[in-house]
């Protein structure tokens, strides 16, 4: 049904865009998934005190026609899926210091092949039980040796060897009896980590501890102080975005452009980093406009819409409003074709700027007036482009019903990893470009 609807509009619905269309290329991070089995990744977060993403634990839902009590099978899916998605053809790992989270059972980890992930990288996640158990000692120590961490949740003996392998402890919500025995059960202290955030109260005392939250990616962020209007900077970029939209001169955005130093200089940073990857060295604002184009450099002014006035937003917001942009892009291409791929961007980030500014929905889209399908997609997930930004959602909560809106659109789960983990790994290319500037 939603299939055929799309089809449908695409046949009667023009590009919104009058822009021309620059397409990126797909990173490395899109390639093909191993056959090891068919589910849908989820994911929590994992902040640290000041809301940046340090890590993610992973998990894996498998489809109908998987067996979900193989926990082997399953778990060795997630890694292989995982590494496909962060691990380049060059055998490059593309996350830097990002940590990730696997809960793990003796049994699956058996006969496990890690793909290449690097182990300094990866933490096992335990059960008290099952980290203590005798059988399991070796497998922790040569795991250990190799450079894995280990999160044991539940309460351990003091006097038992396997609590000098551990360098994580699971805190509930911050539990201070679970923190002083984080702090007390072995010989060195274990970094604690609270694996359940009742609100962001919650948060703000894990926080002020020191620990680092595990958080669903779908949570709502914490409501930001009411403002009367956008900051100068966000005023003065959508002035930009305004006068891209109406194909104005290239000269007279160059000169838009000089009026703030610091947008100018994060501008011609941005086209010479390897997330843009021109292969051209440019020096004047003239010559960047002229590279980039209208449609991306929409694009790019979107993006830098969504982190301005940095230190008054949640830092993990704005990295949720770039990986959901890249991510409904990636999922819409494969059936729409390139020249929505843009737009598909523009939904997607857009469904989260209203958290990310504070300032209402209709106000900003009085100022950036998107084309009809992107706002029915942002307003109630409608138009052509709505079910792609809804699919996205549904995996962000990790729910089941991500699978059953993917066979609406004839999409298999292999493909919604990739162009989620691609959406990752691109956020993180996007983001040590704009940690230079």
């Amino acid at each position: 049904m939603v299939l055929s609807m799309i089809r449908q509009s695409l046949r009667r619905t023009p590009d919104v865009s009058a822009l021309p269309t620059v397409i990126e290329p797909v990173a490395d991070a899109a390639a093909p998934v191993p056959p090891d089995g068919t589910g849908v990744l989820s994911y929590q977060w994992l902040l640290d005190p000041k809301k940046q993403i340090i890590g993610y634990r992973l998990a894996w839902r498998p489809v109908r026609s998987q067996e979900a009590s193989d926990a082997a099978a399953c778990l060795q899916a997630l890694v292989a899926t995982v590494a496909s998605g962060f691990i380049d053809r060059h055998g490059q790992w593309g996350m830097a210091k990002m940590g990730l989270l696997f809960d793990v059972t003796p049994q699956a980890l058996a006969r496990l092949d890690w793909c290449g992930l690097p182990p300094k990288n990866v933490v096992l996640c335990w059960r008290a039980a099952d980290f203590e158990h005798p059988d399991t000692l070796p497998l922790l120590r040569q795991l250990r040796a190799q450079g894995f961490g280990h999160m044991v949740s539940g309460t351990l003996a003091p006097d038992n060897e396997a609590c000098e392998l551990a360098t994580h402890f699971d805190v509930d919500a911050g539990d201070p009896a679970l923190l002083a025995a984080s702090r007390s059960i072995g010989r060195k202290p274990m970094l604690p980590v609270a694996t359940r955030m009742e609100n962001w109260s919650g948060f703000d005392a894990c926080a002020s501890r020191r620990v680092p939250v595990l958080v669903q990616p779908d949570v709502a962020a914490p409501a930001l102080a009411a403002r009367p209007s956008l900051e100068p900077e966000s005023m003065l970029i959508i002035r930009l975005l305004q006068m891209v939209q109406r194909n104005e001169d290239i000269r007279e955005i160059e000169a838009a452009l000089k009026h703030d130093a610091a947008i100018t200089y994060r501008f011609l940073r941005h086209i010479n980093s390897p997330a843009v990857g021109s292969g051209v060295e440019i020096e004047s604002l003239r010559h960047a406009v002229a590279m980039l184009g209208y449609a991306r450099l929409f694009r790019w002014l979107s993006m830098l819409l969504a982190t301005t006035d940095m230190k008054a937003k949640p830092a993990f917001l704005m990295k949720k409003a770039i990986i959901r942009g890249r991510f409904v892009e990636l999922l819409g291409q494969a059936l729409l074709g390139p020249r929505h791929a843009d737009n598909l961007f523009l939904a997607g980030m857009f469904s989260v700027i209203e958290e990310l500014l504070g300032v209402p929905m209709a106000e900003l889209l009085a100022k950036v007036q998107l084309g009809e399908p992107v706002q029915q997609a942002i307003a109630d997930r409608g138009g052509i482009y709505g079910p792609f930004l809804e699919l996205a959602l549904a995996v962000e909560a990790g729910g089941g019903e991500a699978e059953a809106i993917a066979d609406r659109l004839c999409m298999g789960a292999t493909h919604v990893n990739a162009a989620h983990l691609a959406a990752i790994a691109w956020s993180q290319e996007i983001g040590r470009a704009d940690a230079a500037c």
